[in-house]
């Protein structure tokens, strides 16, 4: 760490000499511009503006903010919106010894030396007060309301901007997340730009770096994760050999005896008794009486490399990609292919957005039924196995769309456009209907009403006056049963919007909250959306009560449910077979779901979904019986993928989180 102190100090207070002015940064989804922030300093105070839009949806932040003389926040006062319309009223206060503070969490203080206060809802350009902060002190800073803060100094690089060339440095700031905050400062120490796969964020004047600085944050993710891979892959030379487990069968759903199972390379040679002796040369690892579960299928994932990794450890080897940049997935899928960084078999949806105010900018976003019949073809030639349609498609542009699909073998699935209805989309052609408040959609709002905003989602509101025994509601679940149209409900997406309550642990995080960074632990006590959206707080609660209602007679209708969160998978996933059960599955109906019978409805059952001899080494070690508690899933102490072992409490706490079972007793010439 380095600090310049005349430098840093006077940068620091915000000297009305050296910072009277106005910064102006732009935020990018790949190429296209989705907000701003814009920050009036003055002196040693600042006035923030802060909004995206991208998708229909985004923060809105308005941010005062004074610095006291330590260059450390004295007063702030962030209000507006998240993403999902949920409200943000927060506030600091240091007067002397004494700190106050209220987020989302509810109020907080603190006495003693004074600490940087890192903000739960502040706009990127927080970021480098906290920089500068850690910079002064010169190495690692515990911060309010709680955790320690990390910069590790990176590369120099050269920006070419507006007015000419600029020198900044990379710096990677820990301890907000679960991963790294990417940051580029001037020798000033003022932000720059935050560099993203995606997109990310850069000062006016340096928009014509947006597609260098992608391809760099790239290059430097995917370098982090390659590290963690080289360090936490084991491949074992020589066979290895589970002993004393019994084995989730997802045909007979229910544990077999216990068992030996054996793997070689990427495959398991053997299912074997339980007291058959090892051979020379094996490594044994000890399953003590646990659970070895096949890999689960995550069907609605938006990957990166920090996905695919927690996906991973979370027994979760296979993801199908529901929409994403092509060119960052199709990198991500190689390198994991490679065995370069760890993650998930991927299976790519293909998708199509129609171009609009409100697109979603992934996939192709195209203007014409005729280049969305390209973007077809174009997915087809490269493997891809579904086509998934956006809410700005014309839905007229869909019959030829799915006409085009059906003759090259794809699948078409997806939202219900606006203006349109999932009956219409059914009768187009669709496979399979994403989210399910895409399908109670069509029964609640009216002609004309649009789709393509947060409507879509405060629309739910008005469950509590829909009939579910209705002639409406139930031709089109008869429709899908008869058609063989699945459903991808993503009920937990819906629990986080309509139930998370600001100052609550989020329902479905009560059981990993308190193994989560503080970070992490704020965001899982705000909502996600403001209640009164949907008509006030028992409006919200009987529409999501309305949702599992649908859920469970779309079940017991015999309509295919396929288990997907679109909320990043991992430990949220586990929260989607809980309430999987919740609406009328077993446990082990739910974990069959989850592994063989998804791997059949992919077309790769041949090779993996089951803990069989020939098939694929993709498993997962839990101490507990699934088949009675789908919480066991949980507490994974061992992950197989391809024959590459992971032990899951060696690797969280590099990602700051606290382990959550013991590793499992590994003995033989493979040990290290």
């Amino acid at each position: 760490m380095i600090f310049r102190s005349s430098v840093a100090l006077l940068l620091c207070v915000l000297s009305a000499n050296a910072l009277a002015e106005t910064e102006s940064f732009v935020f990018y989804r790949q190429d296209t511009q989705i907000g701003r922030l814009v920050v009036e300093v003055d002196g040693n105070a600042a006035k923030i503006d802060f909004d995206i839009k991208d998708n229909g949806r985004g923060p809105t932040v308005a941010e005062t903010l004074t610095l006291d003389a330590q260059g450390l926040p004295g007063d702030w006062k962030i209000t507006g919106t998240q993403t999902f319309g949920g409200k943000i009223d927060e506030a600091f206060r240091r007067r002397g010894a004494t700190s106050n503070w209220k987020d989302s969490g509810g109020p907080g203080s603190a006495k003693g030396a004074s600490k940087l206060y890192i903000a739960q809802s502040a706009s990127p350009w927080a970021l480098q007060l906290y920089a500068r902060a850690i910079l002064k002190a010169g190495g690692p800073l515990d911060v309010l309301p709680g955790g320690t803060l990390a910069l590790t100094k990176g590369e120099r690089l050269t920006l070419q901007g507006a007015a000419g060339e600029l020198a900044v440095t990379r710096y990677d700031l820990t301890g907000l997340d679960l991963t790294p905050t990417i940051m580029l400062l001037d020798d000033a120490n003022r932000l720059i730009a935050l560099p993203s796969a995606s997109g990310g964020m850069v000062r006016t004047g340096f928009e014509g770096e947006n597609a260098r600085l992608r391809k760099l944050a790239a290059d430097w993710q995917s370098a982090r994760w390659a590290v963690l891979q080289r360090e936490s892959a084991k491949r074992f030379d020589g066979p290895v050999r589970l002993v004393n487990v019994r084995l989730f069968d997802p045909v007979a759903k229910q544990l077999t005896a216990p068992v030996s199972v054996v793997v070689n390379g990427r495959t398991i040679s053997g299912v074997q008794p339980v007291d058959s002796p090892a051979t020379p040369g094996e490594t044994v690892i000890d399953g003590a009486g646990g659970t070895l579960v096949p890999g689960m299928f995550e069907m609605h994932g938006h990957l990166g490399e920090s996905g695919a990794m927690l996906n991973l450890l979370a027994g979760v080897t296979g993801v199908r990609d529901m929409g994403n940049s092509n060119s960052v997935l199709d990198a991500l899928d190689r390198r994991i292919i490679a065995g370069e960084v760890a993650g998930p078999r991927i299976v790519r949806s293909g998708f199509v957005e129609g171009k609009s105010p409100f697109s979603a900018n992934n996939g192709f976003v195209v203007d014409s039924e005729a280049r969305a019949v390209e973007a077809v073809r174009w997915y087809a030639a490269r493997g891809f196995t579904t086509i998934k349609i956006y809410n700005s498609v014309n839905p007229q542009w869909v019959p030829a769309l799915v006409a085009e699909a059906r003759r090259l073998g794809l699948r078409v699935m997806g939202h219900v456009p606006a203006f349109t209805s999932a009956d219409a989309m059914i009768a187009a052609g669709y496979d399979e209907i994403t989210h399910i408040n895409q399908l109670a959609l069509g029964w609640i709002i009216k002609p004309g009403e649009d789709t393509r905003t947060l409507f879509r989602l405060t629309a739910l509101g008005r469950l509590s006056g829909l009939d579910l025994d209705s002639a409406a509601v139930q031709s089109t679940l008869d429709t899908m049963k008869d058609k063989g149209i699945a459903l991808d409900p993503t009920i937990g997406i819906h629990e986080n919007l309509l139930l998370n309550r600001d100052g609550s642990i989020a329902p479905g995080a009560t059981d990993y909250f308190a193994n989560m960074p503080i970070g992490v632990q704020r965001d899982l006590k705000q909502a996600w959306s403001n209640p009164d959206t949907f008509g006030g707080d028992t409006s919200a609660k009987v529409a999501f009560g309305k949702l599992m209602d649908l859920l469970r007679r779309a079940h017991a209708k015999g309509i295919f449910i396929v288990t997907g969160t679109d909320t990043g998978g991992s430990l949220t996933y586990h929260r989607e077979l809980e309430l999987l059960v919740k609406a009328g599955f077993t446990p082990a109906e739910a974990l069959a779901r989850a592994t063989l019978e998804m791997a059949r409805y992919l077309g790769i059952d041949q090779t993996t979904g089951s803990v069989e001899r020939g098939k694929l080494a993709d498993f997962f070690l839990i101490p507990g019986d699934p088949t009675r508690d789908i919480k066991a899933i949980k507490t994974v102490s061992l992950v197989a993928k391809d024959g590459v072992f992971y032990l899951p409490t060696e690797v969280y706490p590099r990602l700051g989180i606290k382990p959550f079972v013991a590793v499992p007793k590994i003995t033989g010439p493979g040990k290290d």
